[in-house]
């Protein structure tokens, strides 16, 4: 990641206020210890035929990559969980609209950034609040997991 300027992290900060989104996934993985990957992704969305900004962006991060859907948008994903809570306190100061979900996935990246077979019940208690503010923060998505499957899913169930 490439040095950026003030007034480069406020035009992102503001591309990202407002065609863009964070998140913090996580998926059951039979290859790991504990069964889970978490990936958190800094996603920037723009109509294909406006898409130059994306590329710019991709530049000034020197990371990431471009997706053309099939829709006729193009997206910026940058993916991590040391990547995107660096990139996304750099724009945090200049963020509007996004504060709650930026603050919750640095919150959480910090949590794993342990190493996830010593992650404790109450670390993942509190990973598991953490992606239910940011997607509750977060636009409409079909693909939310309620608290019950997020707790399920990290067996912190009874």
């Amino acid at each position: 990641m490439g040095s950026r300027s003030n007034i480069e992290k406020a035009y992102i900060a503001g591309f990202l206020d407002g065609d863009g989104s964070v998140m913090l996934q996580v998926k059951r993985r039979s290859d790991t210890k504990r069964g889970l990957r978490f990936m958190a992704t800094i996603c920037l969305y723009q109509d294909t035929r406006h898409e130059k900004p994306l590329y710019w962006i991709q530049k000034v991060f020197g990371i990431g990559y471009i997706h053309k859907r099939n829709d006729g948008i193009t997206e910026l994903r940058v993916n991590g969980l040391q990547t995107v809570p660096k990139i996304l306190a750099e724009l945090q100061p200049f963020v509007r609209f996004k504060k709650i979900q930026i603050g919750a996935i640095i919150k959480a990246c910090r949590i794993l950034e342990r190493d996830i077979s010593k992650l404790s019940s109450q670390h993942l208690r509190q990973v598991c609040e953490l992606i239910l503010l940011i997607q509750n923060e977060n636009y409409q998505s079909r693909h939310k997991k309620t608290k019950e499957e997020l707790l399920k899913i990290f067996n912190l169930t009874p």
